[in-house]
């Protein structure tokens, strides 16, 4: 059967729409996975003169503010919050006037408030902490008590995730974000962003000594002091795999840390030392300047203890976490060590 000529014009117009349509697909698909996944880093310096402008206003930790943008939004990367705005997962509620979005979360198509601005979602956030009732308790933390703001948002029902707490925290330690709560935080961030490019990163390309690696064995004292290089007057030692220094004849954890481009009480929660102490070391002590690791990452799996030995002196002298040290170990922090007795590294 032979085709009207009318039949093949139609023909051939459907064919260039499908092909059209195809290409215009193709170009969305590859579009959208070409699109540039923002990182922690530019999110944190995009919104962080906001979360410290926030704090001085209202005395929400400019760190909490960060951790839940960053975790609610996934460093503004999230669907939610490329469509709405809305970097801290706020939904309408009844007194919602505002444009809205339907997505869903922990329910099918829930309702979520939608900004023009990523700014306003940020003021937003401020005032409706600021304006509940259920999140008046927070207030009564300090501005630089941030873990105690963490639990305050789950006890307050925030969100629904029974981790919430230690995801907010996590986010915060890992980001170095507690900076911002102090005085002058923006500058003691940047600090600490330079000199962790010349503590780490330029240790590695400037040591003539090698970083150990997970390969070497059991600290000796008498070994693993070869200073990396100097730094600002100090040797600068590297353990599993984490930097220290020795600790001077007079020296405090305040100079320490300003040296590095710490906080004191930044430098007192690396070396697990109560934060509120006054305490300051002792020659020769030694004073990591970065988190511990939670296990030991060098060869042999397990440490025989010697006579005066504590669980605190065995965790700094092998660069772990004192209280991962104790959990692996089946023990508190405080229970008495005996000689000979065989401690769990890994």
């Amino acid at each position: 059967m032979r085709l009207s000529t009318n039949t093949k014009v139609m023909i051939y117009i459907n064919k260039q729409r499908i092909s059209l349509l195809i290409l215009a697909l193709t170009c969305f698909i590859f579009g959208a996975s070409a699109q540039t996944r923002q990182t922690k880093e530019e999110y944190i310096d995009k919104y962080k003169d906001i979360a410290i402008d926030h704090m001085e206003r209202y005395g929400i930790p400019a760190s909490i503010t960060l951790a839940q943008g960053i975790l609610e939004s996934d460093s503004g990367n999230s669907n939610l919050a490329r469509r709405s705005n809305n970097h801290f997962g706020i939904k309408c509620k009844k007194d919602w006037k505002g444009e809205r979005v339907y997505h869903t979360d922990d329910a099918p198509n829930e309702c979520f408030r939608k900004y023009d601005t990523v700014e306003e979602s940020y003021e937003d956030h401020a005032e409706f902490l600021d304006q509940s009732p259920r999140y008046d308790s927070l207030f009564a933390y300090s501005a630089t008590d941030y873990k105690s703001w963490a639990r305050g948002l789950k006890a307050a029902g925030y969100a629904t995730a029974p981790d919430y707490a230690q995801r907010l925290t996590k986010i915060i330690e890992d980001n170095n974000l507690y900076l911002f709560d102090e005085d002058n935080g923006a500058d003691l961030y940047a600090a600490h962003l330079r000199a962790d490019k010349s503590v780490t990163e330029d240790f590695a390309s400037n040591s003539s000594v090698d970083i150990p690696t997970a390969t070497e064995a059991r600290v000796d004292p008498n070994n693993y002091r070869v200073p990396e290089r100097t730094y600002n007057g100090y040797s600068v030692f590297v353990n599993n795999q984490t930097h220290f220094v020795i600790a001077r004849n007079g020296d405090t954890f305040e100079h320490i840390a300003s040296t590095f481009a710490l906080t004191e009480r930044t430098l007192r929660k690396y070396n697990e030392i109560n934060t509120k102490s006054t305490a300051n070391p002792i020659e020769g002590e030694i004073i990591y300047i970065e988190h511990k690791k939670v296990k030991w990452l060098g060869e042999g799996e397990t440490h025989t203890v010697e006579e005066g030995e504590t669980l605190t002196s065995i965790s700094q002298e092998y660069g772990i976490q004192l209280k991962k040290l104790a959990h692996m170990n089946r023990m508190r922090i405080t229970d008495t060590l005996q000689a000979g007795q065989t401690l769990k590294l890994k």
